[in-house]
């Protein structure tokens, strides 16, 4: 796995590849506009331009967009899904200027028990902001959620459905596993034996090669909490053993791994980067050493 960070943007493209160079990121995500906007202006064509050369040049990638918190996918208020399909299309047009992988995005609420019916209209969604985009062609990367309220998506097999429904309407897609989300919607990612479980699960809903991207994050709550609270890797209950055991499925070697912790900007990002690295050194090294260092990941 490639390991990064999600990293600050709000000085400009070139200064959040700055950044991710010093935080020795060999993989990015970002938010290619105010996460917490509608809309905003579009970044200037040569900035877009130097960023993608920066990051090729630096060898950093995949790079991955992460689309803002207001889209929401799966609503039945016609006036929010509006606004929904104008943004994503938004999102997808800034994420392909900028030579990213794919647009991470959340599925939004559950707008029916009916899961069929929730997935024909995130798909909905999709192709309606996808005729808006108008040629702008980015994969969709669709992420779990923790499973609090009426969120859609906490199950693998709910994630599953849609990526195979995009697909079948011709929408590149793939999956990004947050395991923050996915420990505290109840899969228990502490033991080899969980990864294993979830990387079979993976490989028979969807192949398991549809997994591009993994948010790396420990969780402060407990297994099956809801709790979507980020915590720095080994300092939860996910722990430095469930985060050793990751790396040894290589199944999953194929994503990329980006940390989005709480915390100073660089200081939590470096540690963090910095943990896993020796976490998937020390799973290369072998299953004993492995332990050890997952015992004294700080």
């Amino acid at each position: 796995m490639r390991i990064g960070a999600h990293i600050p943007v709000a000085g400009g493209l070139l200064e959040g590849a700055r950044y991710a160079l010093e935080c020795e990121c060999e993989t990015v995500q970002l938010f290619a506009k105010n996460p917490r906007r509608w809309l905003a202006p579009r970044r200037a064509p040569e900035e877009e331009e130097a960023f993608r050369v920066r990051c090729a040049e630096s060898c950093i990638g995949p790079v991955f967009s992460h689309a803002s918190y207001l889209i929401n996918p799966g609503t039945r208020d016609d006036d929010l899904w509006s606004r929904t399909c104008e943004a994503l299309a938004d999102e997808m047009a800034r994420t392909a200027r900028i030579g990213a992988a794919g647009l991470v995005m959340h599925l939004g609420t559950r707008a029916s028990q009916d899961t069929a019916a929730c997935v024909r209209r995130i798909v909905e969604t999709a192709q309606r902001a996808v005729d808006l985009a108008q040629g702008a062609s980015v994969a969709l990367v669709i992420e779990n959620s923790a499973g609090a309220g009426s969120q859609f998506g906490s199950r693998i097999e709910e994630v599953a459905s849609c990526l195979a429904a995009l697909r079948d309407r011709g929408i590149p897609s793939a999956i990004c596993l947050d395991t923050c989300h996915a420990f505290a919607a109840g899969t228990d990612l502490r033991t080899s034996d969980g990864w294993s479980r979830l990387a079979s699960t993976l490989d028979s809903s969807c192949g398991v090669e549809s997994l591009v991207l993994v948010h790396a994050n420990d969780s402060k709550g407990a297994l099956g909490s809801r709790l979507d609270r980020h915590e720095w890797i080994g300092d939860g209950a996910i722990s430095g053993t469930g985060f050793a055991a990751m790396f040894a499925e290589a199944r999953l070697a194929g994503a990329a791994a980006i940390v989005e912790m709480p915390g100073d900007p660089k200081v939590k990002d470096r540690e963090n980067v910095s943990r896993l690295k020796r976490l998937r050194d020390a799973a290369e090294e072998g299953a004993d050493r492995g332990r050890e260092r997952a015992e004294d990941v700080r």
